[in-house]
């Protein structure tokens, strides 16, 4: 039988009332005995070794472990950005893992948002023309977007700085504006590797809030790569990594019978 996610002192991660309803629904993400492997002449190292684990509407997922233990591997092949070596992968009823490149590009434009570590910002474009980018990709309509990238700073809280660049905002404001590129396109799911690791603990903790707030209000799904104890108590559910394979099988939300094996 499988187990139910838990807390660091091994008690279930309760479903918040706000959205428990939202997890009577079909999981927007299935992965399924999910396996990686890298090789180095003769040598093979195992990234993933069978991850299995179900992320519904209305959740924030977050996934710990230590550098190494398969975060940013299992990130980018739900996300569609590398090819997995075996298992099976489905977002908002895609099997990301048999797309082609051109159906990768699309679920990437349409389907998911990414956050990294690293902001990503375009050094050269104001925070509004940043935001932009993937709205000017998906071909909307001008008045169209600019009303959703004055919304979507606002949200944020920095619609009075829309017209700076990168480099005149601080770290904590920089990621804001990737969280607020992120929404531009209305995805279903977001992916944030270690979103808070170049910020500060009070910063970071005000980012991850963020993040639950665009969960609650947006309907999206959240799976959040952090190693940072402070931030996993925002989450929903917690996913332990080690070596690839996670220390409590997470297939099911909580509030959800575990079915028989």
């Amino acid at each position: 039988m499988t187990t139910r996610p838990t807390n660091p002192d091994h008690s279930p991660v309760p479903a918040p009332a706000e959205h428990q309803a939202a997890l009577g629904h079909d999981p927007l993400v299935v992965v399924e005995r999910l396996r990686k492997v890298y090789r180095t002449g003769p040598k093979e190292v195992v990234a993933l070794h069978d991850v299995s684990f179900e992320a519904y509407p209305g959740e924030l997922i977050a996934i710990r472990g230590r550098s190494g233990s398969g975060k940013t591997t299992l990130l980018n092949l739900v996300g569609g950005l590398d090819r997995p070596d075996g298992g099976k992968v489905v977002v908002a009823g895609h099997r990301v893992t048999e797309l082609p490149e051109a159906g990768l590009l699309g679920l990437r434009r349409d389907v998911i948002g990414f956050i990294f570590q690293s902001f990503g910002l375009i050094p050269v474009l104001s925070a509004a023309e940043n935001v932009g980018v993937p709205l000017r990709l998906s071909r909307t309509p001008v008045a169209e977007r600019e009303e959703r990238i004055r919304m979507l700073l606002s949200m944020v809280g920095l619609e009075k700085h829309m017209n700076q660049r990168p480099y005149e905002l601080s770290g904590g404001q920089q990621q804001r504006v990737a969280v607020a590129r992120a929404l531009a396109n209305r995805p279903r799911l977001l992916i944030a590797d270690e979103p808070t690791g170049q910020l500060d603990s009070q910063t970071g903790r005000q980012i991850m809030q963020l993040m639950r707030a665009v969960v609650r209000s947006e309907g999206v799904t959240a799976l959040v790569a952090t190693h940072d104890p402070s931030l996993i108590t925002l989450a929903d559910r917690v996913l332990e990594l080690h070596d690839g394979a996670f220390i409590s099988p997470t297939p099911h939300p909580p509030n959800k019978t575990p079915t028989p094996a």
